[in-house]
């Protein structure tokens, strides 16, 4: 009897999942007809109702959080999970700032005429319907039901279970801005369930229904995801991000860079975990550079170079080169110019973000070129990967791969284009 019960509640997941996947089709279809005006209209009713919620939101955020302190989530991922007015106006201004933004589709990023006098335009448009699959951070909800919107796409959106009460209240915002704007409430699906059978639905492209398909978490989430999806992926691979002090770094801006790239906010996947030094000029870098970070309250781990210069620093692993400690913990290296820094973010990077520091022009460029990473900064912190700083309005996270897009995803990354070819009776010969 109890396995009938379980098939039987298999079934009626499947089949839950299979409804979503065919409302958004079809509010895919109904946003592709639907203007500029009325995508713009919906995501100002969904600020205002984000802002009018924000006692409610608040309410079932703290019942995850208590259910997380229950579970002993660490406290980087509490610091992710928690909710306060502050963040709830922020998540409301992001949705405005999306709002705001001009809208992608319909776009003509380029046209021309051939000889026979074909004219053709290559035109931004939607992508149709897009699963994201995230953890931890409520406000992706809000970030992802935006952009996803003023791209023109349905949006089936699967939070982690940790922050499902937060997201079913942010996601009963933004059914009320969509209905505001009469706009089908499909348009944007949360999955009411933590049954985690419904990834694997998901990823299984729910009948052809989920034309893309965006992780957004840890390691393991992405490499589920990449493994087993049906539909195509837009990476987003954890943030092992690198910042190199080039032997013409200003000592200054070392300092200052280093201790905002990994100390701001620990937990953010822009944040650095790795600090890698030029060894012709190690002495007078790295010992202050150092202690500024143990002074912000960061724990060090180094290299033999690196620990012959800082007294007291503890003994880097192999492992410590690959965590994404989203923790005040940073490792620490010696290398050897640039060609060393760039070998070492080639064997351990993620293809994130890298910084380098230097007052050498040359030199900063060679690291620009021979960095292939999403984001590569030149004398600026790596906390400004971040598609809001980029100017995006927000972001669904940072893509990893080469392809369709890369770095912040932000509404015009998730569109693709078609071609538009108008002719005047012309046939070919």
């Amino acid at each position: 009897m109890g396995s009938g019960s379980m098939d039987d509640a298999g079934a009626s997941l499947s089949a839950q999942m299979g409804d979503m996947g065919r409302a958004a089709k079809a509010a895919a279809q109904a946003l592709r007809l639907a203007d500029a005006v009325a995508r713009t209209r919906a995501l100002r009713a969904m600020a205002a109702a984000i802002r009018a919620d924000a006692q409610a939101i608040l309410a079932a955020n703290a019942r995850d959080v208590e259910a997380a302190r229950a579970t002993g989530m660490a406290p980087a991922m509490i610091d992710r999970l928690a909710l306060d007015e502050t963040r709830v106006e922020a998540m409301a201004a992001g949705v405005e700032t999306v709002a705001a933004i001009p809208d992608p589709v319909g776009v003509e990023t380029e046209r021309w005429t051939r000889p026979n006098g074909l004219d053709i335009a290559r035109v931004r448009t939607p992508i149709g319907v897009i699963a994201i699959i995230y953890e931890s951070r409520p406000n992706v909800t809000a970030d992802a039901a935006a952009l996803c919107l003023r791209a023109g796409n349905a949006a089936i959106l699967r939070g982690g279970s940790e922050c499902l009460a937060s997201n079913l209240a942010i996601h009963a915002a933004v059914a009320k801005g969509l209905a505001a704007a009469g706009l089908p409430e499909a348009c944007i699906q949360v999955v009411k369930t933590a049954d985690r059978a419904a990834v694997g639905l998901i990823l299984g492209g729910l009948e052809g229904a989920v034309d893309l398909i965006i992780p957004r978490g840890g390691k393991s989430l992405v490499a589920r995801v990449q493994a087993e999806a049906r539909a195509p992926v837009l990476g987003h691979l954890e943030g092992l991000n690198h910042v190199f002090l080039h032997a013409s770094a200003d000592l200054a801006k070392a300092k200052a860079i280093a201790v905002n790239a990994k100390m701001r906010r620990v937990s953010v996947c822009g944040a650095a975990e790795t600090l890698l030094v030029d060894s012709a000029d190690a002495q007078r870098l790295l010992p202050p550079v150092a202690e500024a970070l143990r002074d912000a309250g960061c724990e060090l781990r180094g290299d033999a170079r690196a620990r012959s210069l800082v007294p007291g620093m503890s003994k880097a692993t192999e492992e410590d080169w690959t965590t994404e400690y989203l923790a005040p913990i940073i490792s620490v290296a010696v290398v050897d110019g640039i060609e060393g820094a760039a070998a070492h973010i080639a064997r351990y990077g993620s293809a994130h973000t890298d910084a380098v520091v230097a007052e050498d022009p040359a030199a900063a460029e060679r690291f620009a070129a021979l960095v292939d990473s999403a984001i590569v900064l030149i004398n600026a912190s790596t906390q400004f990967a971040d598609g809001g700083e980029f100017g995006f309005g927000a972001e669904i996270g940072i893509a990893t791969d080469r392809l369709h897009a890369r770095g912040p995803v932000g509404a015009e990354q998730l569109t693709t284009f078609k071609y538009v070819v108008r002719g005047t009776g012309q046939t070919r010969p």
